[in-house]
């Protein structure tokens, strides 16, 4: 029997990509498709008390690579792949108080920026976005129309949204959508 080969496909390699809406108003917003890299799941054990110091040891220490997903349930995130051995590797730093999965095959991150990225963000969520209530590094989990997605502020004018590969190019589409009054350059990557 022959081996099956298999080889990965970004999830928005065939999405829209290009530039549209209103000519340059200053405001024009940025969409990226962001290297699938890793994302990791991580689960607290029952009555493991507070984790935040434990979760950072699992992250590749970049800016806003944990996000709160739920009670205790984290994300971390990060550009680079992670072979099966290097997350295994990872579970013994977390002493025996919370449990990791790989999303990585599962999850998609989407870039999105701007000076009028509130006001976009704003057509598909209820969450205020405000800088002073959502500071860099916060994230909530919520819908944006229709599809559930984790959104992290990662700077004053940008966001990253983290949703499911199936909902990734219908996402993406919507987004590009709700930025065109300001102008849009989405880009995918091949």
């Amino acid at each position: 029997m022959a081996d099956l080969a298999l080889h990965h496909r970004p999830a928005l390699a065939d999405a829209t990509s290009g530039s549209f809406g209103a000519p340059s108003t200053g405001a024009q917003i940025t969409l990226t498709a962001l290297p699938e890299g890793h994302v990791l799941q991580v689960l607290a054990a029952r009555g493991s008390g507070d984790l935040q110091d434990v979760i950072v040891r699992v992250s590749d220490g970049t800016p806003n690579a944990v996000r709160p997903y739920g009670p205790g349930q984290w994300f971390v995130v990060g550009d680079a792949a992670l072979s099966a051995a290097e997350i295994f590797g990872k579970t013994p730093l977390l002493d025996g108080r919370a449990s990791i999965a790989d999303q990585g095959h599962g999850r998609i991150r989407i870039g999105i920026s701007g000076r009028a990225v509130e006001a976009v963000l704003a057509k598909g969520t209820a969450v205020d976005l405000d800088r002073a209530k959502f500071p860099v590094g916060q994230s909530a989990m919520t819908l944006i129309g229709h599809i559930s997605a984790l959104i992290t502020r990662t700077g004053t004018e940008s966001f990253e949204i983290l949703v499911l590969r199936g909902f990734a190019e219908s996402l993406w589409d919507d987004l590009i959508q709700m930025s065109l009054e300001f102008g849009v350059d989405a880009r995918t990557v091949r």
